[in-house]
């Protein structure tokens, strides 16, 4: 059997580099002029998006009430007929000529508002079984103190990397 070969992913050829100082100024003006025409265009885009989006909201809010009201008697309906459709329950869903509908029981859910207090409590209960407690690095540690995991297998702390930013002047209005 043949194995897979690796796949070796290769750097895009540099097109153009600046060749010198003056070069990498004016570039950089380049730049901020570019990235100002992205702004505008993406401005105008917005603006034209928050047109077509007015214009149709108008025409879909009364479309999705019609569909709310529709939906609302097809239940309604369905509801008082659940017996007949679903052969008095031996079956979930209905099949009707122009599509189906179906009852799905949801799994459950459980949440939890007051989490503090709540956890309080099932600790005064003796409920520890419902309590989670969560064992997990300490990275904020590890980084202020890198000497202490040297050699542990798994932990490598990663400094010195450097990114490179282009940032053109531009006067804020």
């Amino acid at each position: 059997m043949a194995t897979a070969q690796k796949q070796r992913i290769k750097a895009a050829a540099q097109v153009w580099v600046a060749q010198s100082q003056d070069d990498a100024a004016a570039t950089i003006r380049q730049i901020g002029e570019t990235s100002r025409i992205v702004a505008r265009f993406t401005a105008d885009m917005n603006d034209e998006i928050a047109a077509i989006t007015h214009k149709y909201q108008a025409l879909i809010t009364p479309q999705q009430e019609r569909l709310k009201e529709m939906q609302s008697g097809v239940q309604t309906w369905c509801e008082s007929n659940r017996d007949t459709l679903t052969n008095a329950g031996r079956v979930k869903s209905y099949s009707f000529i122009t599509g189906s509908v179906m009852w799905r029981q949801r799994p459950p859910s459980c949440s939890v508002r007051g989490a503090d207090a709540v956890i309080d409590t099932l600790k005064r209960l003796g409920l520890t079984r419902f309590i989670r407690t969560k064992d997990e690095v300490n990275k904020e540690a590890i980084l202020n103190e890198p000497a202490g995991v040297a050699g542990v297998a798994g932990i490598s702390v990663v400094t010195g990397v450097e990114d490179f930013v282009i940032e053109p002047f531009e006067q804020e209005a």
